[in-house]
C-alpha cells in the first residue's frame, strides 16, 4: 500500500472518530479539503446523524462521492434551535463561498428613497424645516425616513419624479437650499414649491410631506380624497388657479395608480408590501426573479442567477429532510424539486440581513421552517403564498415570465461566449485541460500626455469577465509617456509573486485569492511588437513561459476588425478576420481593459487636479467618508470653506474627525 493510501486511510479514520463523538444536537457543519478550502456548509437538526450519513454510505462516483473523497477536515458548531442553525448556515455560505453549495451573489446595494429628518425630530436649521426627498444607497439610520428597498436606481428616480410632480418636494442639497436668492428651474416647471425663498408656508409644505409619505406607504386613495377636498374648497373660495393646480396633481397621481394596475381593495394594510419570487431552471442554469411591491405599487424586478447549481443540487437531494420530513432522511428534502432547492437557497441567503416584507408570493412551496426562521430573525409575522389569486396571481405570472426571459437571455449569451472561447483556443492552438477554467488576463496602459499613468489588468474566466478580479496599478518612477517602462513595471508587479510560487512548486493559494494566485492560460497585451518585446523580457527574467504572451496590434488604418495577433515566441502574426468569433472575444477583453484603464486614469487625474488627494491623506477619512464630504460640500474647496460644525453634520464624521479635517485643510 502506498503512502498516499496510508494517508487517506488515516484521514478517514480520524474523521470517523470525530463523527462518532458528535452530539445529537442542532448545529452547522463545514467540510474542508487538504488545502483548507471549504467544500460544503450544511445544517442539521441532529449533527451526529446528518454528518455520519456522508461517511457510512457508499456514494460511488457521484458528485457527493467526489466531495466526500476530498474531505480532509470537518468543523461543527452547536446551536440551540434549528432556526439558529439555518441562519448560521446561510451566513457562512455567504461568507465562505463553498464549492458545493448553491451560491447567490451577496447584494447589499438596494437603493432607498430618503426623506430627510425624522418624523418627531426638532428642526435646527431652516433647511431641516423643509425636508428633501433624495435617492439613497447604504445602511439606514434613525436620523431620516427611508422607503423601500427598490429593485433598482431607476425605480427610485421614477418615484422621485412622481413626488416632485404631485407633491412638489425639494430635491436640492442643504447647501444649495441655504444659498438660494430666487427660485430655480424646478419651481418654474412646477416640480418644486420653492421653500428656499419662502414661496410656500412651512405648514403647507409639511402637509405635502405627510401626503408623500402616505402615498409611499400605500394610502394613495386617502391622499387623493384629501386633495379632492382641498380642490373643492379652493373652488368654493374662488381660488381657481389653486383648484386647477390640485386637479392636475390628482390627475397625475390617478394615472400612476392606473398604470400600476393595483386593486387596493383586495389588500389589507399589512399586504401592501410584498416580494414576488419566481424561479425557472433550464439548461443546467437557474434564475430567480425578484419583483418588489411597496405601498401596493409594483416597482419592477431583478433577476439573480445562482452559481454551482449542479454540485449543490446533487448534495441537497442526498441531504436529510430536516425541517420538512423526519430526522432520518426519509422524505423531506428528497422530494424537493430543483426549483424548490434553488428558491429555498435564495430566500435563506438573500434575506439574511435584509428587510423582509410581511408577504412573500412564491412560484413554488418552500419549507415552513425557513419562513419561521425568517420571522424569528426580523421579529414580525411573515406569510408565504405559492398559489395566489387575483392581483397577486398577475404579479406572479409577470415574475415567472420575467424569469424565463432572463434565463433564456443568459443561456444565449453563455452559448455565444463558450463558442468564442472555443474559437480562440483553436485559433491560438491552445491545449486546454479544462476549457471551463480557461483564464485570460489583459493589460493596458493609460495616461494623458504622461500625466497620471495607470495600468489595468482585467480577467476573463468561466466564459465571462470577472470584474471582482480586476486590478489597477499606479505607475511610479517612470518617465511620463514611456509606455514600455510602464508595461514592464505592471507585468513585474503582477507576476513576480506567481513566478516565485511556481519556482517553489507550490500551487496552494489563500481562499480569497484562488483566481489571482494562478497563472493565466493567455496574457493579452494591448500593443504591437514593442509591447510584446517588453513582456517577453519580463517573462524571461521571471522564468515564465513566453508562449502565453499575445499582443493585440492595430490593423491597417487602425480600423476595427483588422487587428493582428503578435506572439512573443516568434510565431508569425495572425489576422483572424473581421467575422472571427475568436477576434470578437479578443476585442471584447481588450476593450474592457482599455475602458478600465481610462476610467481609473481619469479619476486619478481628477483627484490630483481638484485636490481630492488632500482628503485621502487625512487619517480616518476613507472612501465613503470622502465621498460623503465631497457630495455634501460640492468639492474639496467647499470642504475647506466649511466650518467644524458643518463638517460634523455629515453622516459618519465625528467632532474629533471634523476638527482634524479642518486643521489639515487650513
Amino acid at each position: 500500500m502506498s503512502s498516499t493510501e496510508d494517508t487517506a486511510d488515516a484521514v478517514r479514520e480520524r474523521l470517523l472518530a470525530e463523527v462518532a463523538a458528535l452530539p445529537g444536537l442542532p448545529g452547522v457543519y463545514r467540510y474542508f479539503d487538504a488545502r483548507g478550502e471549504v467544500l460544503y456548509v450544511g445544517k442539521a437538526r441532529n449533527l451526529k446523524k446528518r454528518v455520519s450519513s456522508y461517511f457510512h454510505k457508499d456514494h460511488g462516483g457521484t458528485r457527493v462521492g467526489q466531495m466526500v473523497a476530498r474531505i480532509a477536515r470537518l468543523e461543527t458548531t452547536v446551536v440551540r434551535t434549528e432556526a439558529e442553525a439555518l441562519l448560521l448556515e446561510n451566513n457562512l455560505i455567504k461568507t465562505l463561498n463553498p464549492k458545493f453549495n448553491i451560491l447567490f451573489r451577496d447584494d447589499k446595494s438596494y437603493p432607498y428613497l430618503k426623506i430627510t429628518g425624522s418624523a418627531d425630530g426638532v428642526a435646527a436649521t431652516q433647511a431641516a424645516r423643509f425636508p428633501r426627498v433624495a435617492y439613497y444607497r447604504g445602511s439606514v439610520d434613525r436620523k431620516h425616513r427611508y422607503y423601500g428597498p427598490y429593485p433598482g436606481a431607476w425605480a427610485v428616480k421614477e418615484t422621485i419624479q412622481l413626488i416632485q410632480k404631485v407633491f412638489r418636494l425639494r430635491t436640492c442639497e442643504d447647501t444649495v437650499f441655504a444659498n438660494r436668492s430666487r427660485p430655480c428651474l424646478l419651481y418654474q416647471i412646477q416640480r418644486c414649491s420653492a421653500p428656499c425663498v419662502g414661496l410656500v408656508a412651512q405648514a403647507d409644505y409639511a402637509r405635502d410631506v405627510r401626503n408623500a409619505e402616505r402615498f409611499l406607504l400605500g394610502e394613495s386613495q386617502q391622499v387623493i380624497d384629501e386633495l379632492r377636498e382641498q380642490m373643492m374648497a379652493s373652488a368654493d373660495a374662488l381660488d381657481y388657479e389653486k383648484a386647477a393646480e390640485l386637479r392636475d396633481r390628482i390627475g397625475a397621481l390617478s394615472r400612476v395608480l392606473h398604470q400600476q394596475a393595483v386593486d387596493e381593495s383586495s389588500h389589507s394594510g399589512g399586504d401592501r408590501d410584498a416580494d414576488i419570487l419566481a424561479v425557472r431552471v433550464a439548461g443546467g442554469r437557474a434564475c430567480v426573479n425578484l419583483a418588489m411591491v411597496r405601498g401596493s405599487r409594483h416597482l419592477g424586478d431583478r433577476a439573480y442567477f445562482p452559481a454551482q447549481l449542479a454540485d449543490a443540487a446533487t448534495i441537497a437531494t442526498d441531504d436529510d429532510g430536516e425541517g420538512a420530513g423526519g430526522e432520518g432522511g426519509e422524505g423531506g428534502a428528497r422530494e424537493l424539486s430543483r426549483e424548490q432547492q434553488v428558491l429555498q437557497a435564495f430566500i435563506a441567503q438573500h434575506y439574511l440581513g435584509q428587510p423582509v416584507p410581511p408577504l412573500l408570493v412564491l412560484s413554488h412551496a418552500v419549507d415552513a421552517g425557513l419562513i419561521g426562521a425568517l420571522a424569528q430573525q426580523c421579529g414580525q409575522r411573515i406569510r408565504a403564498v405559492h398559489q395566489p389569486r387575483e392581483q397577486r396571481r398577475i404579479w406572479l405570472d409577470m415574475a415567472i415570465q420575467g424569469a424565463g426571459i432572463a434565463l433564456a437571455r443568459l443561456l444565449a449569451e453563455e452559448g455565444s461566449q463558450r463558442e468564442r472561447t472555443r474559437a480562440l483556443a483553436e485559433a491560438l492552438d491552445l491545449d486546454l485541460a479544462d476549457p471551463e477554467r480557461f483564464r485570460v488576463e489583459c493589460f493596458d496602459i493609460s495616461h494623458t500626455a504622461g500625466e497620471a499613468t495607470q495600468a489595468s489588468c482585467v480577467v476573463y474566466e468561466d466564459h465571462r469577465m470577472q470584474s471582482a478580479q480586476y486590478r489597477r496599478f499606479n505607475i511610479e518612477a517612470v518617465t511620463g509617456g514611456d509606455d514600455y517602462a510602464a508595461m514592464r513595471q505592471v507585468l513585474t508587479r503582477r507576476y513576480a509573486r506567481l513566478a516565485a510560487l511556481q519556482a517553489a512548486a507550490d500551487d496552494a493559494a489563500p481562499g480569497g485569492e484562488r483566481g489571482l494566485a494562478r497563472m493565466p492560460d493567455l496574457v493579452l497585451v494591448d500593443g504591437g511588437r514593442g509591447q510584446v518585446g517588453v513582456a517577453r523580457e519580463v517573462f524571461e527574467d521571471l522564468g515564465l513561459d513566453i508562449g502565453l504572451i499575445v499582443g493585440v496590434e492595430k490593423g491597417e488604418g487602425r480600423k476595427v476588425g483588422l487587428e493582428e495577433l503578435v506572439f512573443a515566441d516568434g510565431r508569425p502574426k495572425v489576422a483572424l478576420g473581421r467575422d472571427s468569433a475568436a477576434l470578437m472575444l479578443v476585442a471584447q477583453i481588450r476593450d474592457e481593459a482599455h475602458r478600465f484603464a481610462i476610467t481609473g486614469m481619469r479619476a486619478r487625474r481628477a483627484r490630483v487636479r481638484t485636490g481630492a488627494s488632500r482628503l485621502q491623506d487625512i487619517p480616518g477619512v476613507g472612501p465613503k467618508k470622502r465621498a460623503a464630504l465631497l457630495q455634501r460640500f460640492g468639492g474639496v474647496r467647499g470642504v475647506a470653506d466649511a466650518g467644524v460644525d458643518d463638517l460634523a453634520g455629515v453622516d459618519g464624521i465625528s467632532r474629533d474627525l471634523a476638527e482634524a479635517i479642518y486643521r489639515a485643510l487650513h
